[in-house]
């Protein structure tokens, strides 16, 4: 299989290495990329990386690609995924994929006229063995109709640092920090609820990382959390007074057209990090953490613990053995035609979720999403 990246960052090269051992025929043949911070990784765990090309024209014209993998910021998705499509191509994209509605709405009219099959996302933890187990139960029905998901996505303060650093501090490039890092959760959780997002409320700002909470120590350990995880392009020293636009922590509330609810929390400042979930059904509740590794589901006439799980992440997996996962899927799907847990339609859902948190949070209003939703099957192409 011939594959062609272009923006070969530290995400894109980590998962050259996961598809190439999942598939010993997975030939990157070339890249695009004037500052490839993931290249040096890729090649040290073996991973042989074609030449660089100028262009992406140029990489499509010499590479003759099955596969484009698209892991430049997220604010050049949209114009990298319509080169590769206008050229018939098959495209990963990682998340977010886009990073406003205006280009949300474009990526839905190129989809209309190309095909979503065409285009696959990096919404990875759709393939986590905890989230699978979770709709496992939810289909046995074991939780019943769905009333309320409290969850959250938590970072610890090394991680929080890195977005101050990076060129993810930027809106312009990388979206929203709800957009850039929880899309994941948001894409999850409308899975569980099985329908669209319909009211969304929000609250947030930036309190941990200002200058006056900088550390005021001079030894070196006052700092080095703070530096612990390289930035790439872009790259700032700067963490407290970063020059940046993302929030620091956010909160919201979200009510889906079933009549069911969502509160989401995010904080980039967690010491003791988690990332979980309570999903309560009329029949019963489960709650899980990605990061501590545990599901259990109980049921509500009876209080009995009817599943009771932990977990063991691979030495491989950055997320919680689902990188693996996710790459067997991706690969099984473009050879055999297997589907996917998740599509790029869901991916562009989740964004405009996140995209309608950031607007209540900044007008200070509850946001009523049916018209975005009109809009998004309009440009489509599906029928009203």
């Amino acid at each position: 299989m011939r594959v062609g990246i272009i923006g070969l960052g530290y995400r894109l090269g980590y998962l050259a290495r996961v598809f190439s051992v999942a598939r010993p025929d997975f030939e990157i043949v070339g890249y695009v990329d004037p500052d490839p911070a993931g290249l040096s990784y890729a090649t040290e765990h073996g991973v042989k990386i074609g030449p660089a090309y100028d262009s992406l024209e140029a990489l499509i014209d010499g590479g003759n690609l099955d596969l484009l993998m698209v892991g430049s910021p997220n604010h050049m998705h949209l114009d990298h995924i319509r080169i590769g499509l206008e050229r018939g191509l098959r495209i990963f994209s990682e998340k977010p994929v886009v990073t406003s509605i205006e280009d949300t709405m474009a990526l839905a009219e190129l989809l209309g006229r190309y095909g979503s099959d065409n285009v696959m996302v990096g919404l990875v933890l759709r393939y986590a063995p905890l989230y699978v187990d979770l709709r496992k139960a939810q289909a046995e029905g074991k939780l019943g109709d769905i009333a309320s998901i409290e969850a959250s996505e938590h970072i610890p303060p090394y991680h929080g640092a890195f977005f101050m650093r990076d060129w993810r501090r930027y809106e312009k490039y990388a979206g929203s920090f709800m957009l850039e890092k929880c899309c994941h959760d948001l894409d999850l959780y409308n899975g569980v609820m099985g329908c669209r997002p319909r009211f969304v409320a929000s609250f947030g700002g930036r309190r941990s990382f200002t200058p006056a909470n900088a550390p005021q120590g001079t030894g070196a350990n006052d700092l080095e959390v703070y530096h612990r995880k390289p930035s790439g392009w872009q790259g700032s020293d700067k963490v407290f007074d970063s020059d940046g636009d993302i929030i620091d922590f956010q909160t919201a509330i979200v009510s889906y057209e079933n009549g069911a609810a969502l509160t989401f929390h995010t904080n980039i400042n967690v010491p003791d990090d988690f990332r979980r979930f309570a999903v309560i059904g009329a029949k019963g509740m489960a709650e899980g953490d990605f990061i501590r590794n545990y599901f259990r589901v109980t049921d509500s006439r009876t209080a009995e613990r009817l599943e009771d799980k932990t977990y063991k992440n691979s030495e491989l997996s950055q997320h919680y053995g689902a990188d693996e996962q996710m790459a067997e899927d991706i690969l099984r799907h473009l050879t055999e035609g297997v589907p996917l847990p998740v599509s790029v339609v869901d991916a562009l859902e989740a964004g405009l979720l996140a995209l309608s948190m950031d607007r209540a949070m900044r007008t200070g209003s509850v946001v009523d999403m049916a018209p975005l939703w009109q809009q998004f099957d309009a440009a489509l192409g599906r029928a009203g």
